[in-house]
């Protein structure tokens, strides 16, 4: 990818760049601290590297080698000449370090750390560096080896390896954004984390295994016959002791300062061990295979998912997945759906361009807004979470974004790719956009085009679906209507004329989603709105905010469904967005005689809440009325599943824009019906679907997260069991959705190729 400003290494808003020619103090030049140097000036040559280090050897080795300009043995003697201090010594020592720098760094100097345990670190910099706070980012490199020392650093070390963030609540904003750049220009991904949150996971998964190969190797060093068991060791034992030739004192030190987490973790595997001492003793084949099984699977998932090269393989690799589904069942419960979905997406792109610190609860975890979240941490946006839903954006302003390094996976979701085609346009660099096989054949000329009228220059591929390639341009506003009403191509295009220069205003010829423009206006920007026309003003800044939520009015309608066709059946659905332009699933399930009551209405962060009750009663065919189907556009799946529970027959014209989702919904749809013996007949532009008895059989899902849960829900009134293929996509939209399914009565279970019923 290309800048338009080569001589600077990252562009960002003022004050907040890391440009070539700033001053780095290194102080520590072992393997991490070598390889940061080394990084730099190999990276960003123009950079000015000074070090501190007690080796003398080391540092004249570093400066004759090129890779700093200055050192000495003293932090007094360099400490104020540097734009950004990194302190790159053993966790323990990183205390004596911060009282070495007080009172001795210019205001605006920043400092980081690489210690591999963040409370103890962040716990030294409240008590020394007290107000001096806000300028420290406390970080850690995922990197490294079992070797140690300078001579071991290399200025690739950091290439594709994640570096983490751990922001304290007092740490400045331009702090953070400046560190970030820091990694970023030495090929690292950067990812952020509470400081807590980090110790627990680090020390399950770097302290512990370090543990346990000091352990072992200790343990047969104690064996009366030692010389001879190390004589015969082979490959496993190598390859699992490698960690023991670490540099002890290090690891003695990060035992030391992560000591309650790394002993909640060992207590763990101390009792699962005592579990495998009794499965050995009494020779239980059956149990160790199973248990070996789960392990190895699990191991094989995690490096394909993480260290495979492709991601598009990796989709592909994890499709087999069908669902196994038991006729019958009765609905009943209490339940939360996750986050909404579309509200998820643009709660990150807006956190990502406002200026501060934007915080959002009920964040969905889904691979769809996982991946908008990798997105923007590859355009230089550090991004805490997500935690149990709740993230943490360190917003760069508008004309903050970096350049990627790599194209963007938009993985399955239509939503993320059409949006940030509208926000990249604008940038002042190139990029590209990709997705899963889904994703790259769906159409995009419909925000391109109107894009390229804004001044874009966006290439799409031969038959106008994706991958995109965007040249950075200026843009100008422009009115346009859309010739359908598309909520993914407005919001395109008000993201586009955030930017552009004059006015942008969309008509819709039909009422469609307004997340975005309630959003806006929550981060502070302004939005006009007439009749059916929306518009902005270029040149505005969005403010960070506070955003909670509220649980998926589209993941909440595969449970109004499953609750109105089954006999019995009485469900509350808690904290459901009910957007007035999202509502067409409750409307069109009153219209048939569904028995929905709205509870404890509300208003959060701008957008409307309700609890859902749904009672089982009878329902009756409609003809849909063309108003709704905007309101409605991804609901309809599983409304053809409530249309083949109604009587007599429901009829659907105007929705050819379901035959370009993510499959062709209303054939998808269509086949799977036929499967069960659904009376129905397709349109070009709709379908009509009498209510029928159901039997069971085999649908293919098309890889299409909506269809396999809709027919998920056809169970509950099917007369034989039902298997789904392709199912893993659910993932993308809904995560849990079978573990939540199967609480509240409808019986499915997930199974993997080989795997029986």
């Amino acid at each position: 990818m290309k800048q338009r400003q080569p001589d600077m290494v990252y562009e960002s808003r003022a004050g907040i760049s890391f440009p070539a020619g700033s001053t780095v103090l290194i102080i520590g030049l072992g393997l991490i601290g070598g390889s940061i140097a080394r990084g730099l000036k190999k990276h960003v040559p123009s950079c000015r590297v000074l070090a501190v280090d007690p080796d003398p050897a080391q540092l004249e080795q570093a400066r004759d080698s090129g890779a700093i300009d200055g050192f000495s043995s003293e932090v007094d003697d360099l400490a104020p000449q540097a734009d950004l201090v990194v302190v790159a010594v053993p966790t323990l020592a990183v205390e004596n370090v911060f009282r070495s720098l007080s009172g001795k760094l210019r205001r605006d100097a920043v400092i980081t750390d690489v210690a591999s345990v963040k409370g103890s670190v962040e716990k030294a910099a409240r008590q020394v560096l007290g107000d001096g706070c806000r300028v420290f980012v406390p970080g850690h490199p995922i990197a490294g080896s079992e070797k140690s020392g300078f001579n071991t650093a290399s200025a690739d070390l950091f290439q594709n390896r994640k570096v983490i963030l751990t922001p304290m609540a007092q740490t400045s904003h331009e702090a953070v954004l400046k560190v970030n750049c820091l990694w970023r220009s030495l090929g690292a991904e950067v990812l952020g984390m509470a400081s807590a949150q980090h110790d627990e996971v680090l020390a399950a998964t770097s302290h512990l295994p370090h543990l346990l190969s000091y352990a072992l190797v200790d343990v047969l060093l104690q064996q009366t016959r030692c010389e001879e068991i190390f004589r015969y060791a082979a490959g496993g034992f190598a390859d699992f002791s490698r960690l023991a030739s670490s540099d002890p004192t290090m690891w003695a030190d990060i035992f030391v300062a992560n000591g309650e987490a790394t002993v909640q973790v060992l207590d763990h595997y101390i009792a699962q061990l005592g579990e495998f001492r009794r499965w050995l003793i009494s020779g239980d084949h059956a149990t160790l295979r199973s248990r070996f099984s789960q392990a190895k699977h699990a191991r094989d998932n995690f490096i394909r998912k993480h260290y495979q090269a492709m991601k598009e393989n990796i989709t592909e690799a994890s499709r087999q997945v069908r669902y196994q589904v038991a006729p019958g069942g009765k609905v009943a419960g209490d339940i939360r759906v996750p986050g909404d979905k579309s509200i998820s997406h643009r709660s990150v792109m807006f956190g990502a361009i406002a200026d501060g610190v934007t915080r959002i609860s009920g964040f969905l975890e889904g691979e769809d807004a996982l991946n908008t979240l990798a997105a923007f941490r590859e355009l230089g946006v550090t991004i805490a979470g997500p935690d149990r839903g709740e993230l943490t954006i360190h917003g760069v302003g508008k004309s903050g974004l970096q350049a990627p390094r790599k194209p963007l996976y938009m993985g399955n979701s239509g939503t993320a790719m059409r949006l940030l085609c509208g926000l990249l346009a604008a940038q002042p660099f190139d990029s590209e956009l990709t997705g899963d096989e889904s994703l790259t054949r769906r159409p995009m000329k419909r925000v391109t085009e109107p894009l390229q009228q804004m001044g874009a220059s966006i290439e799409t591929g031969p038959t106008g679906t994706p991958p995109l390639v965007i040249r950075g341009s200026s843009l100008r506003g422009i009115d346009y209507t859309m010739p359908m009403a598309s909520a993914q191509v407005k919001s395109c295009l008000l993201l586009a004329g955030l930017y552009a220069e004059g006015r942008t205003s969309v008509t819709e010829p039909a009422s469609c989603r307004d997340h975005t423009e309630r959003m806006l206006s929550g981060f502070g920007y302004p939005v006009q709105r007439a009749g059916a026309t929306v518009t902005v003003q270029g040149g505005g800044r969005l403010a960070a905010t506070t955003i909670d939520i509220p649980a998926d009015i589209s993941s909440a309608a595969f449970f109004l469904v499953a609750a109105a066709v089954s006999p019995g059946a009485d469900l509350i659905l808690r904290h459901v967005g009910v957007n007035p332009t999202r509502t067409g699933i409750i409307d069109l399930l009153s219209l048939m005689g569904a028995r929905i009551e709205r509870l404890n209405e509300r208003e959060v962060g701008g957008e409307p809440v309700a609890d859902l009750r749904v009672v089982h009663g009878p329902l009756q065919a409609i003809t849909v009325p063309e108003s709704l189907i905007p309101l409605a556009i991804d609901e309809f799946p599983v409304f053809f599943i409530a249309a083949a529970c109604a009587a007599g027959t429901t009829v659907l014209h105007g929705a050819e824009e379901l035959r370009v989702k993510e499959s062709d919904r209303i054939q998808a749809m269509a086949d799977g019906l036929a499967v069960l013996g659904v009376v129905h007949e397709t349109f070009p532009d709709g379908i009509a679907i009498t209510g029928s008895p159901m039997g069971g059989g085999v649908i293919n899902s098309h890889g299409d997260h909506r269809i396999a849960m809709a027919f998920t829900v056809a169970s509950l009134r099917a007369k034989a069991p039902i298997t789904i293929l392709d199912c893993a996509n659910v993932a993308t939209s809904f995560p849990g959705f079978v573990e939540l399914a199967a609480g509240v009565g409808i019986p499915v279970k997930a199974l993997t190729d080989g795997e029986a019923p």
